[in-house]
């Protein structure tokens, strides 16, 4: 999401000194409603200035720890070159000439349960976390997977109304748990990165996320029908603020706690991750459709428990079964552009006349997964447009693929 407005000296130094001073401020003491904060949120995207705004969402926005655990999954090195060129725009690059032709932050590649592959850049560490956009569409999928199988959530075939009474009469009043998994809820929906204009995209964006003054969820109270649920395909980030509520609802916990106890934890992953949220304490919820924040290494282990059936760290973290449904894509599947390399399942990106599948948030945040070829790549990137390069990417993906 970007801002509406450009970015004065002013706001620059605004948000650059805002963001110094907050390092050595204990979060339970900002007002993050003040005029500063408000300010900073509203350029967090400005280009020339994501790639360290995507690394320090923690300092704009209210958050929730995602706490990590002290029985850390190892990953084993076995550092392998990657020999180019790699193809961008029809030029030939080296990986570094790659890397920077496509903003990159950084880059981690996993071959056979081994790191084969780890590159920091613009400032990044290992102990860096930073922002995944959509990606986290993923994540709230593999909880939901397991509030499933833990009896949390009955069935794929619940209402939400099941879980949010609140929705009656709205979009979402006859609408299935699956229904919204899968993008196709019906909703009146534009997923339109334009803002500025007047889209739903940038009401909801400008309200929740810059200004909080409504979350999400209180939105889509309002929301309104526009096809049949489970017809037709239209991908809405309001659709997983659906399923973050409803998920924390079932489990009458905390987004954050649960995906600590769940996942986080027990996938043995090093670092705390944290959620930015759509209001301070106590007002806002975890900004589900695309506000998780973690660890390159960490997004790595992430995908490796993907591409091992839900095993992570010696254990059954999420069922072989949710990790088969969420990413293979039903047959019927008719993306929105056609001749799209892409189809999509539970909140996962498949891809045509391949096995891989992966994760992707704006601005080119990647975790693409292939079985066939035992790799998992983690990319996190800053390009000065939320879309565009998707292709490009992929590519680079399924070169260094078959490399290895």
């Amino acid at each position: 999401m970007i801002s509406s407005k450009p970015l004065t000296i002013a706001a620059f130094t605004t948000l650059t000194c805002s963001m110094a001073a907050m390092s050595s401020v204990q979060a339970e003491s900002i007002d993050w409603t003040s005029p500063t904060l408000i300010d900073a949120r509203a350029n967090m995207m400005y280009p020339g200035l994501n790639y360290l705004t995507f690394q320090h969402f923690d300092q704009m926005f209210s958050t929730r720890t995602v706490a990590a655990g002290s029985d850390v999954w190892q990953l084993p090195s076995r550092p392998q070159t990657l020999n180019g060129p790699f193809v961008f725009e029809g030029e030939d690059n080296s990986l570094d000439d790659f890397l920077e032709q496509t903003r990159t932050n950084a880059l981690l590649v996993i071959k056979d349960g081994a790191i084969v592959h780890e590159q920091y850049r613009n400032g990044m560490a290992p102990d860096s976390r930073h922002t995944v956009y959509s990606m986290s569409k993923s994540i709230i999928a593999t909880l939901v997977g397991i509030a499933l199988e833990e009896g949390d959530i009955g069935s794929l075939d619940d209402r939400v109304t099941d879980y949010l009474p609140a929705m009656a009469g709205s979009g979402y009043d006859d609408v299935t748990l699956e229904d919204v998994l899968r993008m196709r809820s019906g909703v009146n929906w534009e997923e339109r990165y334009e803002f500025g204009s007047e889209t739903q995209l940038t009401e909801v964006h400008d309200n929740a996320l810059v200004a909080y003054r409504y979350r999400w969820c209180d939105y889509a109270e309002r929301s309104e029908p526009d096809n049949e649920p489970g017809e037709q395909f239209n991908y809405a980030t309001l659709d997983t603020s659906i399923l973050g509520c409803v998920l924390a609802e079932a489990t009458g916990t905390r987004v954050a706690d649960y995906m600590a106890e769940k996942l986080w934890q027990p996938a043995g992953m090093e670092f705390p991750g944290y959620w930015i949220m759509d209001g301070p304490e106590p007002v806002g919820d975890e900004f589900y459709g695309a506000g998780f924040n973690a660890t390159l290494r960490d997004l790595g282990r992430f995908g490796l428990m993907m591409l091992n059936e839900g095993v992570a760290n010696g254990r059954q973290v999420v069922s072989s079964d949710w990790v088969q449904a969420s990413t293979v894509a039903d047959d019927g599947f008719e993306p929105t552009e056609p001749g799209s390399p892409f189809g999509y399942q539970y909140q996962w990106w498949t891809l045509t006349d391949s096995n891989a599948y992966s994760a992707i948030g704006l601005f080119n945040q990647f975790i693409y997964v292939d079985p066939d070829r035992d790799v998992v790549i983690v990319k996190l990137s800053y390009p000065e447009s939320p879309l565009g390069w998707e292709d490009a990417n992929i590519e680079f993906f399924q070169q260094v693929a078959d490399q290895l």
